[in-house]
């Protein structure tokens, strides 16, 4: 008897493996191949085939972990794969080198040379579809822009009233766009981002009406902007879909033959749905060694606005109710929103080793924005580990590499975030003291570069929110931040971040300061090395009666703009033994706040009473190399050399 129950749980516990094929057939079993010369059996055709075997193999074994094998090629998804607690197991993954594409972009044909323009090709879609990206052999193209490169400029602030009005220079927006219906006009404010179809044109006033509402926390003056969607601004490797004809008009690049080349749009808006429930997350589903690509982005009700970070966007693959799933060396690009988004009641959960990129929003988002939603079903403990997620924000430029909303105990390792129009990593998502979930969120050892590139402002390499007891930032190397306007900083934390450790961070070649606080309680500053950061070194804006932070055993290096810009007024600082080197002055005291404040006078105040002005002896700065040599000064003062 004993022994007929140790072979039944054997049986049960075995994993089963149904393959799936682009060439396979769903009336088939789902086995590897078949030497039946007649081929009456192998694998599956779709992935939505395979997991419904998968549930009744797993009910019919006592829920035995299953292996969802995708041999190589493209598997076009007609709706969202969906995966719940009763998929808990399951483990969908690329045949041994070969490489599964899962997206949802369909092949456009049948084109034909525009009677109107010969240059233009065109073809119809059908009803009710209209899509916002469109790629030729896997390569993105532009939309139809206007202007070609740069941007319009808005004649000062917004028009009061509602939907939103603004006034424009003459000649910028015809009156004709609006018989299409579906032209949008895109403005950039700040950290943010609008786009809204344009409802109506007063040319004699110079006001265009939008579809929908801007930014509201902010009105800047002469604001940029730009068209899209207008077939003025079809040129070269640019395209245009009519909303309500269905035509789709493409200018191909030399050398491109449209019948022959492959061109696609994407069909859905999101890949992957798993979703669990509070009492019965779905946990231990595995993605292994895919590539998800080809998803687009809504325009709802002709309107999208996108505050700080993106955040309302959503992810091709959306998980809630997870626990300890992974998504593993999988790739995913083409996408118009995020990539993947660990959202609400989500713990323990794995990116690991995988690439992001050409992304129209952010790579990862973890955690609700929401504070009841927060509280109802806590997120945390996930890790994003070895992943290079770079060229992101396409659509959506406000979006971010990783974004940590509210949520605890998260791991941020070993990653490479690039070329990005806003912030790199981002953690918390509260303004100011008051009661938040986050805490204990580490963010170490990434590569956090080419940030901002000019189109955005007030961001930073990683940037901080809220209350945050026990989150370390530390052996991060963050360059090259640069932006529109104002607000181009390394390490920023902002309102009311608090109780946050930032050490041995490697901060250079930022344009606006390698660290700002806008102000926050008890934030820890040490052994980190600022160089060579444009208009400032370090800046604080908000004088407070507490603590605001300690600033100790850094080394700051540089050669231009001042050693502090911002507020420094009051006594809520404690900075001291630090080394200052100023190349321009040498071995001298440097220029603080505009020159107009003396280090005396400094000192006097009680700060950096042991500091020191000296070079730190570093390999090659100029280069970006921070090392420090053997003999250097710093050392001896107690500096620890950096990897």
């Amino acid at each position: 008897m004993l022994a007929a129950c140790l072979w039944t749980a054997s049986a049960a516990s075995a994993p089963l493996t149904i393959f799936v094929a682009p060439n396979g057939n769903d009336n088939w079993s789902g086995s590897l191949d078949s030497n039946n010369a007649t081929k009456t059996d192998g694998p599956l055709a779709t992935l939505e085939k395979a997991v419904e075997k998968s549930r009744a193999s797993r009910n019919q074994s006592l829920g035995a972990d299953v292996r969802i094998v995708l041999r190589g090629g493209t598997y076009s998804l007609e709706r969202p794969l969906k995966l719940a607690a009763e998929d808990s197991g399951l483990r969908i993954e690329s045949y041994g080198h070969e490489v599964a594409t899962v997206t949802s972009e369909v092949h456009l044909a049948d084109w034909h040379r525009s009677s109107a323009n010969p240059n233009l090709w065109e073809t119809h879609v059908p009803d009710g579809w209209r899509f916002h990206e469109l790629f030729v052999n896997g390569i993105r193209k532009n939309r139809a822009r206007v202007p070609a490169t740069g941007f319009f400029h808005c004649m000062g602030g917004p028009v009061s009233g509602q939907p939103k009005q603004l006034r424009f220079h003459p000649g910028d927006i015809k009156e004709s766009w609006t018989n299409y219906g579906d032209v949008e006009l895109v403005l950039l404010e700040a950290w943010a981002q609008s786009r809204n179809v344009i409802s109506a044109v007063d040319a004699g006033a110079n006001v265009v009406t939008l579809a929908g509402d801007a930014f509201p926390n902010n009105s800047e003056q002469d604001a940029r902007y730009y068209i899209e969607n207008a077939i003025d601004g079809l040129r070269v490797g640019a395209w245009r879909v009519h909303g309500k004809k269905g035509v789709v008009l493409y200018w191909p690049e030399a050398g491109e033959d449209v019948i022959s080349e492959t061109i696609t749009a994407p069909r859905l808006n999101d890949l992957v749905q798993v979703v669990g429930e509070q009492k019965q997350p779905a946990h231990n589903i595995i993605f292994d060694n895919l590539i998800f690509a080809g998803a687009d982005w809504p325009l709802k009700g002709g309107s999208d606005m996108d505050p700080q970070a993106a955040v309302e966007v959503e992810a091709a693959l959306q998980f809630r109710f997870a626990k300890q799933c992974t998504v593993r060396r999988c790739r995913f690009s083409r996408f118009g929103g995020y990539a993947v988004d660990f959202g609400h009641g989500c713990q323990d959960n794995t990116v690991l080793s995988c690439e992001m990129s050409d992304l129209g929003g952010g790579g990862i988002r973890l955690g609700d924005s929401d504070m009841n939603a927060a509280l109802v079903a806590p997120n945390g403990g996930n890790n994003v580990t070895d992943t290079h997620i770079h060229h992101i924000g396409l659509v959506h430029a406000p979006a971010v590499g990783v974004l940590a909303l509210l949520t605890a105990n998260n791991r941020i390792s070993h990653n490479e975030i690039d070329h990005t129009y806003y912030t790199t990593v981002s953690v918390g998502w509260t303004w100011g003291y008051g009661p938040t979930p986050c805490r204990s969120n580490i963010v170490e050892y990434n590569h956090l570069h080419d940030i901002g590139q000019g189109m955005l402002s007030d961001m930073g390499g990683v940037y901080t929110l809220g209350l945050q007891p026990g989150t370390i930032i530390r052996n991060n190397v963050i360059h090259d931040v640069n932006v529109f306007n104002y607000g181009g900083w390394g390490l920023y934390t902002d309102e009311g971040s608090s109780g946050i450790v930032l050490e041995s961070n490697i901060v250079y070649r930022c344009q606006s300061a390698g660290f700002h606080q806008h102000y926050g309680e008890t934030n820890l500053l040490y052994n980190n090395i600022f160089a060579l950061n444009q208009d400032h070194q370090l800046m604080r804006t908000r004088e407070e009666p507490h603590v605001s932070f300690t600033f100790t055993n850094n080394i700051v290096y540089f050669n231009s703009g001042d050693l502090l810009g911002g507020n420094w007024a009051g006594t809520g600082l404690a900075i001291d033994h630090n080394i200052y080197f100023d190349t321009r002055t040498g071995p001298l005291a440097p220029a603080l706040v505009d020159g107009s404040l003396k280090f005396d006078d400094w000192r006097k105040r009680g700060y950096d009473a042991n500091s020191i002005f000296v070079d730190p002896m570093f390999a090659a700065p100029q280069n970006g190399d921070f090392r420090i040599k053997k003999d250097s000064p710093a050392i001896a003062f107690g500096f620890h050399p950096l990897e």
